[in-house]
């Protein structure tokens, strides 16, 4: 048995037995499973907020943009996330004073139930992309490690992340991101002075790296280039599991002073995996883009970094699928089946809708999985769903006082149509990503709408007690 499959096997397990023991220990109600009792503190909000962000959107997929078009243009790409967290600095606090479960939870409490159920729709739609290349991910590390089809590696990962968020809900969730984040920077500090050793050192890199990685764009025009940015930029402005993270802090302060602690720590680990992407681009310049630094980690760096960095990798593509799933299942127990229930559902019994709806949907990331060539593109079509149609309409319910209903229903609507419209209609014209045709689009009608349909909107305190209009 390799020795990479060991520790990937021994990874695995120890994560399970954090599910088990959360399962067994913490999880009372469904506030627990949740949002972990509200009760987190720092440094492991911290670590969840970088773990969830940075999955195999980052290890995978930004490591084979990185490949694909080199380091500068990479730098431009890849920091849509620290700079979106200056923005959540601002915020922060006042999603902790909310005490809400899910992002449709928050726009509903200033614009009613047909806000929260078209929101969750298009949500619950961006989620299952997103586990769904977690698994991608995953399943590409199996087959580096022990030559397991992609097919068979995305079932075993699916099964795992499943397991993880069944058993320990956020719990579970969140201090395995903290110990993940922690591998992870470990794992990346150590292996890049060897990955450079490797390569021949900068100047040797500099010399034989095609010529259009060394460009600032990669090659790209203007508009490709901020088609691959806006969307990690909306993902993280808006991403329900920040929301969810802030909310279950122990308190607001701590949810503020989080976002600080994932400016600097994406900042790293982005720099970290811009380094050690470009370095694969010497040492193995013909392999799948995607595997760029998986192959380094497994073929290019001594035996004790490369099973660290693997393990690294398999921990964010974990944790980030949990966090995915779990996320997505709220908007279905809480937005859907509770809140359009003509009758009271007992907490044990919004646990168990929990728990089944998790299984249902990662069963579902797994089918669309398949449908997509490779984590780049599940990646752009995910990340454009949510931030064209959800990051406009939760800012403007948060910071924009002139925002109304008609205004937020029209840029859902249309910015998540735009998208597939766009993705699956058009096959991407002139290789644009869809954000370049989606997000204008919401924004327009989100102004427009609301300018139109205005009346005297008070921006509310958005806060715990606050009624529900309709």
């Amino acid at each position: 048995m390799s020795i990479y499959l060991i520790a990937v096997i021994v990874y695995l397990a120890i994560m399970s037995l954090i599910g088990v023991f959360f399962a067994k220990s913490s999880i009372k109600n469904n506030d627990d499973f949740m949002v972990a009792g509200r009760s987190l503190p720092l440094f492991v909000v911290i670590g969840t907020l970088l773990a969830t962000f940075v999955g195999s959107g980052t290890v995978v997929g930004g490591a084979s943009f990185v490949y694909q078009y080199g380091p500068f243009a990479a730098i431009f790409n890849l920091s849509g996330g620290f700079v979106g967290a200056i923005i959540l600095y601002f915020i922060a606090s006042k999603i902790r004073k909310s005490e809400i479960y899910t992002v449709p939870e928050l726009m509903e409490k200033r614009f009613g139930k047909a806000t929260l159920l078209i929101s969750s729709i298009f949500i619950i739609m961006a989620y299952v992309g997103i586990t769904a290349y977690q698994f991608t991910g995953g399943a590409y590390v199996l087959q580096l490690t022990t030559g397991m089809p992609l097919e068979w590696g995305a079932v075993i990962m699916c099964v795992v992340v499943i397991f993880l968020t069944v058993s320990g809900g956020l719990f579970s969730v969140a201090y395995s991101d903290a110990i993940s984040a922690l591998l992870i920077v470990v794992g990346f500090l150590i292996g890049v002075p060897f990955a450079i050793s490797a390569a021949g050192g900068f100047s040797n890199m500099a010399a034989v790296m095609p010529e259009n990685t060394l460009s600032w764009n990669g090659g790209l025009t203007f508009p490709q280039l901020l088609g691959f940015f806006l969307p990690l930029f909306l993902l993280v402005l808006g991403d329900q599991n920040m929301y969810q993270r802030f909310s279950a802090a122990k308190d607001p302060d701590t949810a503020r002073k989080s976002t600080v602690g994932f400016f600097f720590g994406n900042a790293l680990v982005i720099g970290l995996t811009i380094i050690l992407a470009t370095t694969a681009i010497v040492i193995f310049p013909n392999i799948k883009p995607d595997a760029a630094i998986l192959t380094l980690a497994t073929n290019g760096l001594p035996l004790i970094v490369g099973l660290l960095i693997l393990s690294a990798a398999v921990a964010f593509l974990i944790t980030t699928g949990t966090s995915y799933l779990l996320s997505a299942s709220g908007n279905i127990v809480y937005d859907l089946i509770q809140r359009f229930s003509t009758k009271p559902i007992s907490e044990k019994r919004l646990l168990w809708y929990n728990r089944l709806t998790v299984l249902v949907l990662g069963v579902l990331a797994f089918v669309l999985g398949q449908f997509f060539p490779s984590v780049l593109a599940i990646q752009m079509y995910s990340y454009t769903m949510y931030g064209a149609a959800i990051t406009p309409a939760i800012l403007a319910t948060v910071l924009w006082k002139r925002a109304t209903k008609a205004g937020i229903l029209s840029s859902i609507i249309i910015g998540g149509s735009a998208t597939m419209f766009w993705e699956l209609v058009l096959d991407r014209p002139f290789d644009w990503n869809s954000v370049l045709f989606a997000l204008p689009l919401s924004v327009l009608a989100l102004v427009i709408v609301s300018l139109l349909t205005q009346k005297k909107a008070v921006l509310p305190n958005l806060s715990n007690d606050q009624a529900t209009n309709g």
